[in-house]
């Protein structure tokens, strides 16, 4: 099954995106479009809706999908070379993943502002990420399948960061946190947990098909209930997991 069936079996993602899309109006844009599927939600709302994909081997199929809605022009083109006509009511745009660490959504919406109407808004809304300490036996990053569960958890998540889209967002990381343990072991990595603010009253997430949790590897600390554990978390938000730096400052 392809990717992007896979992403139209994903119920709960599609739900909490319907919810928000059947409240729009006006002009909207589909930035990373992908098969079009919220672009043909949004269509029986909007007055017009540009809807961008720049990947050829999706954007051949997404073109005929949405060939049936009079109201919608599809473009085939990296959104930060469009010279848009006119700015948007909304901005469509799911290019989400994890911390938003691996996908382009900061840097795109950043380079898109300028096409937003004062009282303009995006969908989703905003992103709360969250963190944990775990030992997990990887050594190398990687997304946490709920099937497959790559750690054990050694305390609660804290949230570290929180998002609003719409307003420009620093895609330089830079958090310092401490970390509770309520439980003996050996600490030797992070667990980062994203929640989609779909609308500020919707949360969403994380869904089989969007912002799977990623485990970090660290340092390797063997630890006990009571202990801190401080941690430094860098990364590039749109420049992938290869920007991804940590130090741990022990118990």
């Amino acid at each position: 099954m392809s990717y992007h069936q896979n992403l139209l079996l994903d119920q709960e993602r599609l739900a909490g995106f319907h919810e928000a899309i059947k409240n729009i109006k006006g002009i909207v844009f589909d930035i990373g479009a992908g098969s079009g599927i919220l672009t043909s939600c949004a269509a029986p709302y909007a007055d017009f809706i540009y809807s961008v994909e720049k990947d050829p081997r999706i954007a051949s199929k997404t073109v005929l999908f949405l060939k049936k809605y009079h109201n919608v022009s599809f473009i085939e083109r990296n959104a930060l070379e469009i010279d848009f006509p006119v700015k948007a009511d909304y901005i469509l745009c799911e290019m989400l993943d994890t911390a938003l660490i691996d996908e382009e959504q900061v840097p795109v919406l950043n380079g898109l502002l300028k096409y937003l109407k004062d009282d303009g808004k995006v969908i989703p809304h905003g992103l709360i990420n969250c963190v944990e300490p775990v030992f997990t036996r990887s050594e190398h990053i990687c997304y946490d399948e709920n099937e497959n569960p790559q750690h054990q958890t050694l305390g609660p998540y804290e949230a570290y960061s929180r998002y609003q889209f719409g307003k420009y967002i620093d895609p330089h990381a830079n958090f310092k946190f401490k970390l509770n343990i309520n439980k003996e072991g050996w600490f030797t990595g992070i667990r980062i947990t994203s929640f989609t603010l779909i609308t500020p009253d919707i949360l969403c997430g994380p869904t089989p098909m969007m912002n799977s949790p990623l485990i970090i590897p660290t340092e390797r600390l063997k630890v006990k209930k009571g202990d801190t554990i401080g941690v430094d978390l860098s990364y590039q938000m749109g420049g992938g997991l290869n920007t991804i730096k940590t130090r741990v400052h022990g118990i």
